[in-house]
């Protein structure tokens, strides 16, 4: 990678107040006692880049015309020419998220002083400051601390803080710059010149303590976000800034307030003295019909409580702009006017693309960009069936799987000869695309054949690695009935057409546990909500829940294999934050291609061992998926199409009719018959007793999924004695349709 020259200007991580900004040369500057006087200031945000600086989808390898930062970079020079006077800012989560940023931090990791591929890019665009998203930690914070050594620009975060190991508050000291004072020279409407104290402060979710736990417990601790403005805002306002921006990378959420809030947007546009927000996180955009409703939203001003405020969307498919006008009176400005937009880079309607790549952009991460490509490109064994996550959501499904079977594999493989080896291990896995906020294009599909890195990469989009942890059945079955909030409720009664997907509930947490069988009765109300609290104490979606056909008991112990983040975020993976058994380094993708290597050719066929209850013949209900699943859904005998929708998705018909039953016919009498009378039996003639045989082995046939130990389990042997007995060189190594032989006591 190329180092770039850094600007001579040159900034600390302890730096609480900036250098300032300068512009143009322009007229002589006016006093700042002037009266009357009015600014028109445009502060332009991206947020959620998560690496996608070309406009190219590495999965499913082609270019794209719905996202990418070399398409936003023209929408900023188009913004920016609009305006006499703007600012730029990025909110977060820009290292972490699609095959170059991988390639970036694990295959070949960026060198001290080396610029990230990110900043190639953002240093061409003149950013004033960024803040820190969630996803900047997922690395490592030595891998943060490097890579945001490339940029040309200030960081800023004021609620991740150094843990000292005491419990005084009073002496804790910020990790990052907690805010930024810049001075900003800005024009007038006359053409005067003005000096403009523009304070800038940042925040992050604090779960990021529990979301990235291994890399970061014992290094930083973090504190609410509203609180910790309420802290830092009258010091911006007392140290001379103007106007205050905060660039929370956290969402709205119209609930009551909590401390450690993640999307605590709301509240934070409560606290005095702040201008205007950018805001991020949930991959949404704002202002947007869907806030239509929500408390202190007004859409047609774009403001929060009366403050304006923005959220672009992600991966570089919108920019945010928020239009400040400013009065200067008696020596202050304030806020008298403003308009909130939100500019996209592509027609969804029309299906027709808005702007050009900047070339700039796309050149300087040129290289970045074709060793990406060589990396993905790479093969890794056969599929004898397509993956697709076409209807994840509504019936067990291959994508989600291949991911279960691996981690199973793993894991037994990990367990043997510990004290966990024998307790059933079961996996866990979720769809991470399947549609939703990210639109109708946002789904896996693999076609039979070849599969490259690629698409292993579009099975599992997360630099995650294995985790497995210790539950009991209960445990099992209140982590399921969270999974289920996935659902809408279900009214039986109702002919109207009934929504299925509850798009409030991200479908990356849609755990599918594959080892047991069980039904999800959507006509019964969610139990919990996505967050995970208690939405309706005595309901029970989870039906028929069982392992090996029988009923699960509640105090059986079961090892789940998944991920670090569901490990260590989730109170129903790890229920008292003592159940992760296994914290392996291994990344859940790596464990995917090793799985798919080892056996070189799969069959990723679903198993079926979940599904919806059935409700009735009646109801009408409607599910959305990709334009891409008609011809498979011709397959699936549950659901009928209806017709496209406006936001580009096929709609289908869902039956809940209960499936049909055969009712047996009476067997046929048979024909009278006159009685034979029976031939007296020959006497037989006498034979020496002969010797006992040996019994022979019992040849068995490995079957997709099995284990050696499991094996030897169910013959009342140990694998140790199986590997021994069939001359295993790898005994962690044996493949479908391998024969064994099962010793039988000769």
């Amino acid at each position: 990678m190329v180092k770039s020259s850094k600007s001579t200007w040159k900034r600390t991580l302890s730096a609480v107040v900036a250098a300032g900004l300068t512009v143009l040369p322009l007229p002589a500057a006016a006093s700042a006692a002037d009266s009357g006087t009015t600014v028109e200031l445009r502060i332009m945000e991206t947020t959620d880049l998560h690496v996608n600086i070309v406009n190219y989808d590495y999965f499913a390898d082609k270019p794209t015309d719905e996202y990418g930062f070399a398409k936003t970079a023209t929408l900023i020079k188009q913004a920016r020419e609009e305006a006499a006077n703007s600012l730029l800012f990025d909110n977060g989560d820009l290292i972490q998220g699609n095959p170059l940023g991988d390639y970036v931090a694990t295959v070949d990791p960026l060198k001290q002083g080396e610029t990230h591929p990110v900043y190639k890019a953002l240093n061409l665009l003149d950013y004033d400051a960024g803040n820190i998203g969630n996803h900047e930690f997922n690395y490592g914070l030595d891998f943060l601390k490097n890579s945001i050594g490339g940029a040309d620009f200030p960081y800023v975060n004021a609620n991740v803080y150094i843990d000292d190991g005491d419990k005084d508050e009073t002496n804790d000291k910020n990790y990052f710059t907690p805010y930024l004072i810049l001075d900003k020279e800005v024009k007038d409407q006359t053409g005067a010149v003005h000096k403009l104290k523009v304070g800038v402060i940042g925040f992050v979710p604090p779960q990021i303590l529990q979301w990235d736990k291994a890399k970061l417990e014992g290094k930083v601790i973090t504190k609410d976000i509203v609180k910790t403005a309420e802290k830092f805002v009258p010091e911006m306002k007392a140290k001379g800034a103007d106007i205050i921006i905060a660039i929370p990378h956290s969402g709205f959420e119209d609930i009551p307030q909590t401390d450690q809030m993640e999307n605590s947007v709301l509240y934070l546009s409560k606290v005095k003295d702040i201008n205007a927000i950018l805001f991020g996180h949930a991959h949404k955009v704002f202002p947007d019909k869907s806030f239509e409703g929500k408390t202190g939203v007004d859409l047609t001003k774009g403001t929060i409580n009366g403050v304006p405020a923005v959220e672009p969307g992600f991966w570089g498919n919108n920019l945010g702009i928020i239009d400040l006008k400013l009065q200067l009176a008696d020596g202050k400005w304030t806020v008298a006017d403003s308009k909130t937009a939100v500019k996209p880079i592509f027609d969804t309607v029309n299906k027709k693309p808005l702007v050009d790549a900047d070339q700039e952009v796309l050149d300087a991460v040129a290289e970045d960009h074709q060793h990406t490509l060589d990396y993905v490109r790479g093969p890794v064994g056969t599929t004898t069936a397509p993956i697709n996550s076409f209807f994840a959501l509504v019936q067990d499904d291959p994508s989600i799987q291949i991911v279960t079977n691996a981690q199973k594999w793993y894991v037994e493989k990990q367990l043997q000869g510990t004290d966990y080896e024998g307790i059933p291990v079961l996996s866990a896995g979720a769809p991470f695309k399947a549609g939703g906020r990210q639109g109708p294009a946002y789904y896996t599909n693999i076609p039979a054949g070849s599969i490259a890195i690629k698409n292993v990469a579009d099975l599992y989009l997360y630099s995650n690695t294995v985790n497995a942890v210790l539950v009991t059945g209960a445990e099992l079955k209140e982590w399921l009935e969270w999974s289920a909030g996935q659902f809408n409720t279900i009214d039986p009664a109702s002919r109207e057409k009934q929504e299925l997907i509850n798009y409030d509930f991200p479908t990356y947490n849609f755990d599918v546990i594959d080892g047991v069988t069980y039904q999800i009765d959507v006509s019964k109300p969610a139990k919990y909500k996505a967050d995970g609290t208690v939405l309706n104490a005595k309901s029970s979606r989870i039906v028929n829940l069982k392992y090996e056909g029988k009923p699960i008991d509640p105090a059986k112990k079961f090892v789940v294999a998944s991920n670090n983040y569901r490990a260590s975020s989730s109170k129903f993976a790890n229920p008292d934050g003592k159940r992760i058994i296994l914290a392996s380094p291994d990344e859940n993708r790596q464990v995917i291609i090793d799985y798919i290597r080892s056996f070189k050719t799969i069959n990723p066929t679903a198993d079926g061992n979940w599904s919806l209850a059935p409700i009735n013949d009646k109801v009408n209900v409607a599910f959305k998926t990709s334009p891409d699943a008609k011809a498979a859904a011709a397959e699936v005998k549950s659901l009928s199409y209806v017709g496209s929708t406006e936001d580009g998705y096929s709609e289908f018909k869902l039956s809940f009719a209960a499936p049909a039953t055969t009712v047996p016919k009476p067997p046929a009498k048979p024909d009278p018959k006159p009685p034979v009378k029976p031939e007296p039996p020959a006497k037989p003639e006498p034979k020496p007793d002969p010797k006992p045989e040996a019994p022979a082995d019992i040849v068995y046939t490995v079957k997709k999924g099995d284990t050696l130990w499991e094996i030897a389990r169910k013959y009342g042997t140990t694998w140790q004695q199986l590997a021994k007995y069939n001359k295993l060189k790898n005994p962690n190594r044996i493949y479908v349709g391998q024969k064994l032989l099962i010793p039988t006591g000769k």
